[in-house]
């Protein structure tokens, strides 16, 4: 059974579009005849999958942002804790949806459930969409009876990775777009404004001072080159691709983004910060913790902590409490082992690895600001100092051509 996207006249003569399940297209058109819709276009879209098989679904209509996902989920979970049945929370929300993406695939869902699939199964087919986390989290939620409250917890989660992401992106912003105009700067007065200068100088047959032939040097090669350096820098692009893309590499370059200094502790924290929120907010949810473990490590997205992950893993299913194997890793911070070892007394560790996450989050905003706030005058500065090299390699001739004429 394929999915049709539709437009049709209704009879009060509106104009809708939506999304629809047929065997044929034709069918799909008897079928919107029936509801009173006669259609002016019917499109196939996707072909729902078959049970049983492990062909992947297979969407268009542009990439599914967190922002999306956030806003389904909290708005499922208020439809369900209003009293609304699944099938018509998910109907509900379809008609909020505005990413055509998304708005098939809470499509598929919808028609999942409406099979007699749970949601968590349901989810589980699109895992390009909902991840791991996501789809144990609500399975955890339908077991136990509390779905709109994992659904709650789960958007919480959401929401404050956009908000930390958003955080760091928009402190980068103003330092990254003044390097790159700084750059298109310079680039722009070296390929299109000194040359012409310097055909003033090479006109009148004198000797230059060295800084100036440094600097007709340099313009010349990007003249001349400015293409390999391009293709230099496409290759070496596609080189670390390729080489992130096998194991061995991503596992050297996920060690050298810890070891890099500066940026290494920063990276750590927000891989902390996600370890405790994720880690909290499922054994709040009524997961074991290592069921809670195998989701966790496959959040972490660096392989030197997943590799940890696995000797924590070991060290927990061997009966140890989680804090040893955390210590023994040496890669967590020491307030996230002490923490955790006094939440595991205290039998209030859930809580405990949401405040550690807290404060991690807290910790990685202040140093993004700090690292601008040193970032902003070194561009400047290296700005500056270019600026003025290009000035005296230009001002010095002329200066030596007034003497000459005087």
């Amino acid at each position: 059974m394929a999915v049709y996207e539709y437009e049709a006249i209704a009879a009060s003569g509106k104009s809708v579009k939506g999304v629809i399940d047929a065997d044929t297209a034709a069918g799909a058109r008897r079928k919107l005849r029936d509801q009173q819709l006669y259609p002016t276009t019917v499109t196939e879209t996707f072909e729902k999958q078959v049970a049983g098989t492990s062909r992947e679904i297979s969407f268009g209509g542009g990439r599914i942002k967190l922002r999306d996902i956030t806003v389904f989920t909290r708005s499922l979970a208020v439809l369900l804790q209003a009293g609304m049945p699944l099938v018509e929370a998910l109907n509900a929300t379809l008609q909020q949806t505005a990413n055509p993406r998304l708005h098939k695939t809470i499509y598929d869902v919808r028609d999942h459930v409406n099979s007699g699939s749970t949601l968590g199964d349901a989810l589980d087919k699109h895992p390009r969409v909902f991840n791991n986390l996501y789809v144990n989290m609500v399975r955890a939620g339908e077991s136990s009876g509390g779905l709109e409250q994992v659904l709650f917890r789960l958007a919480e989660v959401l929401e404050r990775q956009l908000k930390l992401k958003h955080r760091v992106l928009s402190m980068l912003v103003y330092p990254a777009c003044m390097a790159g105009f700084g750059l298109l700067l310079i680039v722009f007065l070296m390929i299109f404004i000194v040359p012409r200068i310097v055909q003033i100088f090479e006109r009148q047959e004198e000797a230059l001072p060295f800084i100036t032939v440094m600097l007709i040097g340099i313009t010349d090669f990007l003249v001349a080159y400015w293409w390999v350096i391009a293709v230099s820098i496409l290759g070496a692009f596609a080189i670390w691709r390729a080489w992130v893309a096998r194991p061995a590499g991503r596992y050297h370059w996920d060690t050298f983004k810890l070891w890099l200094p500066g940026f290494g502790k920063l990276y750590s924290k927000m891989i902390c910060a996600r370890f405790s929120r994720t880690l909290g907010t499922m054994l709040e949810s009524g997961l074991t913790m290592m069921s809670a473990l195998d989701i966790v490590k496959t959040v972490l997205q660096n392989r030197v902590f997943e590799e940890a992950m696995e000797e924590v893993k070991t060290g927990v299913r061997r009966g140890r409490d989680l804090a040893q194997p955390l210590r023994e890793a040496n890669l967590f911070p020491p307030m996230l082992v002490h923490m955790t070892e006094l939440g595991q007394r205290s039998g209030e560790i859930e809580g405990m690895l949401i405040k550690v996450s807290d404060t991690y989050e807290e910790d990685v905003e202040l140093t993004v600001d700090a690292l601008v706030s040193v970032l902003e005058p070194i561009i400047i500065i290296m700005m500056g100092l270019f600026v003025g090299f290009m000035v005296l390699a230009i001002l010095l001739p002329i200066l030596d051509m007034s003497g000459s004429v005087g």
